[in-house]
């Protein structure tokens, strides 16, 4: 199982989640860009991934920028009293519930996002005492900020056997702007959202935990639970920050996941686990020649992990090849451009996998041959000889060099474990 550990250092909000996310598991990105399409009309404006500098660390932001057409009618996310686009209506919970469970969003990330309006919905009903129905969103109405409720709806329907932590969360303190007047930090909807969590006073004011923020967190976290990145042992994969529009000068204002790997205490780690994007599709048009000389390119080309020829029939009974690519999902656009590139094909199917891989060690004997041996979960040990290191006159010499190359690696194998 997965567990994320989100380190509110400067705090949390809607759009530093997503990008904090996205830098920590960058293989969500094409499915995430699937339902930006999905949800943000191409006339509103396109979202940016921006590698930035916050207080001396690399951090990422995820920004909406709006066409300057759309900007001009008056509708900005800056001020929020712009006349609301009709599509998501007024602000209302309904409204935006309903327009978003019309959308051609992927389910999971349907219901996701509603839901995290239905909790965010419930407090300030609670909050302003009036029925659920009754609530508008003034401060999350806009599309920046139902953006940032849908994607980060997205996100976590893609991880569905994770185990989410916080860090205790920052206060803050002061006022905040609102639609009703000045209101203090945290916001009453945000302190309603986040009892039970513990909160620290560090000393910085200002709204630190948005209600969007606040609200992701209440969905994920239950605050009695103390399974924390501390309780037991677990594996560190990897880290992402995201970071938020407002300068702190006293720390950098940014959001920081931990993705650990929280079943690695209770196994033995015999393998790694990594994803890769599997790229296929089929050819039925090319000569013998004309394939070989392109799966040798695609072979060769950076990012590309390995790649297997299938032979098969396609329509009419025509004889088809497969292409079976494994690529490192940070380049596999440019495999896929590479594809089409060397290859008669006018479409192709990709899709992100996780892979376990056997943990091998490599070596060479006092001959020169050269062996890889792989410790399986059960204690066996196989070793297999590089072939081309083989260097007998015939067949059997051939053979009696790799057995006693491959016994000895075993047996050096067994003797190291």
């Amino acid at each position: 199982m997965n567990h994320i550990h989100l380190d509110a250092v400067g705090g949390i909000a809607g759009d530093m989640f997503i990008a904090a996310m996205l830098d920590v598991i960058p293989h969500l990105r094409p499915s995430i860009d699937q339902d930006i399409k999905s949800i943000l009309p191409a006339d509103v404006g396109r979202v940016e991934l921006v590698k930035i500098r916050k207080n001396g660390m690399h951090a990422q932001t995820f920004n909406l920028v709006f066409n300057p057409d759309y900007q001009a009618h008056g509708k900005s996310d800056h001020g929020h009293d712009h006349e609301h686009d009709h599509r998501i209506g007024s602000g209302a919970y309904t409204d935006i519930v309903g327009y978003i469970r019309s959308s051609e969003l992927a389910a999971g990330t349907i219901e996701v996002a509603c839901a995290i309006l239905t909790i965010l919905a419930e407090a300030e009903a609670k909050t302003h005492a009036v029925d659920i129905k009754d609530v508008h969103f003034h401060e999350i109405a806009d599309w920046d900020s139902v953006l940032d409720v849908v994607i980060a709806g997205s996100i976590i329907a893609a991880l569905p056997d994770t185990k989410w932590s916080v860090s205790d969360l920052p206060r803050g303190g002061g006022l905040v702007k609102t639609r009703h007047g000045l209101l203090p930090v945290p916001a009453p909807a945000t302190a309603e959202l986040l009892a039970g969590f513990t909160w620290c006073d560090d000393g910085v004011s200002g709204e630190r935990v948005t209600p969007t923020g606040a609200a992701i967190l209440k969905y994920l976290i239950d605050p009695e639970d103390t399974d924390t990145p501390s309780a037991g042992a677990k594996k560190l994969l990897a880290s992402g920050v995201g970071a938020g529009t407002r300068t702190i000068k006293e720390l950098p204002n940014i959001l920081r996941a931990l993705h650990f790997d929280a079943a690695s205490a209770a196994r033995d780690m015999t393998y790694d686990q990594d994803h890769v994007t599997v790229i296929e599709f089929e050819i039925d048009d090319m000569t013998g020649e004309e394939l070989a000389t392109a799966s040798e390119i695609l072979r060769d080309c950076d990012g590309v992990i390995d790649l297997v020829l299938l032979i098969g029939q396609g329509k009419k009974n025509r004889a088809v090849t497969s292409f079976r690519l494994l690529a490192q999902p940070a380049l596999a656009d440019q495999v896929m451009d590479a594809c089409f590139a060397q290859t008669s094909t006018i479409g192709l199917r990709h899709q992100v996998s996780e892979r376990r891989i056997l943990r091998r060690t490599e070596a060479r004997d006092e001959t020169g041959i050269r062996t890889k041996s792989v410790a399986r979960p059960a204690g066996v040990t196989s070793c297999k000889v590089e072939h081309d290191d083989l260097t007998g006159e015939d067949l059997h010499s051939r053979r009696r060099q790799k057995y006693q190359a491959e016994l000895q690696a075993k047996l050096k194998a067994e003797q190291k474990g």
